[in-house]
């Protein structure tokens, strides 16, 4: 795969991974985001995005996520490896362009 595509094993997909990371992993929160990261062991980064039915419609929370993996494949280069990173949409997401979630969750991801 080329260096900006985001496989699947790039994806945190099994419940009991999002679960793991819950109970485990260190809480950051921003305005509009709640990031949880965990190291993995794999030496690979993986990415989890969640939005809940209280954030908005389906059209809005799709939105969301598509902005959250698109900031992850195109800046994963500069992501440190061997952890799991799970992002949060909060209700206020919905206003959220691709500047502001990399303005936000870079702050935290790109500090580890």
């Amino acid at each position: 795969m080329g260096t900006f595509s985001f496989s699947k094993k790039e994806r945190l997909l099994k419940r009991r991974e999002f679960v793991n990371l819950h109970r485990f992993g260190e809480r950051h929160y921003t305005k509009h985001f709640i990031c949880i990261l965990k190291q993995n062991g794999l030496h690979i980064k993986r990415l989890g995005v969640t939005a809940s039915k209280k954030t908005g419609t389906a059209v809005i929370r799709n939105r969301i996520k598509r902005l959250i993996r698109e900031f992850f494949r195109l800046n994963k280069g500069f992501l440190p490896d061997g952890y799991d990173i799970l992002i949060i949409a909060k209700k206020n997401a919905i206003n959220c362009d691709l500047w502001t979630i990399k303005e936000e969750i870079g702050k935290i991801v790109f500090v580890k």
